[in-house]
């Protein structure tokens, strides 16, 4: 992989891009004036994360698709409707309350870990695991930096902590009873193809499925509740023993434990 900046980088980029450069275990090359596609072409290397202004984008192999980057996305929707004292199923469903210790195994664009962190508050403690180092870097520098109307939706962004960790192990080191809610949203295994938002995510992302140790790890581990999200078809709720409910599109499965 490769990583550049915008043409004209300061010299905070710069020392950005060393940083993630050093972290990803990728080249950092000069942007200077050439196309993107050009840099993928001169070092031959199809995967390239671009820093600038705006934050992380990232660019994979197929130049037709569109790149990954940070937004709040449904997460900022869902807030909004919290603020105005509508329920937020999964929150309601895995019982989040101010001051939970909540951990996200598989944050991916991290939109309900935000959601978590909102409705946590400031004595609540969210970590978001994501076991794909790209998808983590993006997806961390984005809740740093990026900035909405709402002072409360911004403090959200900044509590959430993301850790580059796969889910198994690190749960699987954790004390029993050492956080309030442990929840799971692993990629579908029947994809909702109309999720436009999703697709740069599926070329990144850990497609790996949900394990039976797993889950009684995060049972071991949460004081209140598990939650699993799936497709509505899903069979890894009766699979890994969740009960499903609140069923749209998708589904959340619940083990409850207080």
């Amino acid at each position: 992989m490769i990583i550049t900046t915008a043409p004209k980088p300061s010299p905070e980029l710069m020392q950005q891009a060393a940083q993630l450069g050093e972290e990803l275990g990728a080249r950092v090359v000069p942007r200077r004036k050439e196309s993107l596609i050009g840099l993928k072409r001169r070092y031959n290397d199809h995967r390239l994360l671009i820093i600038d202004a705006q934050g992380l984008r990232f660019y994979g192999e197929d130049d037709a698709k569109p790149p990954l980057y940070f937004h709040p996305s449904m997460a900022y929707v869902r807030i909004k409707r919290m603020r105005r004292g509508e329920r937020d199923p999964l929150i309601e469903l895995s019982g989040c309350r101010p001051g939970d210790r909540v951990i996200d195994c598989t944050a991916g664009l991290g939109s309900d870990a935000i959601v978590f962190a909102y409705a946590a508050g400031a004595d609540g403690h969210v970590t978001a695991l994501e076991s794909e180092p790209v998808l983590c870097a993006v997806v961390r520098e984005g809740l740093q930096r990026y900035e909405t109307i709402h002072e409360d939706v911004n403090e959200a962004l900044r509590r959430v902590e993301m850790q580059c960790a796969e889910h198994g192990a690190f749960l699987a080191a954790l004390p029993d009873k050492s956080a309030d809610i442990v929840y799971f949203d692993p990629m579908f295994r029947q994809p909702l193809h109309d999720s436009a938002a999703l697709q740069p995510l599926r070329g990144v992302a850990n497609r790996a499925a949900l394990t039976e140790q797993a889950v009684a790890d995060a049972v071991r581990v949460a004081r209140k509740s598990v939650v699993l999200k799936e497709h509505r078809e899903s069979r890894e709720f009766e699979r890994l023993g969740f009960v499903r409910q609140h069923v749209n599109k998708i589904a959340y499965g619940v083990i409850k434990l207080s």
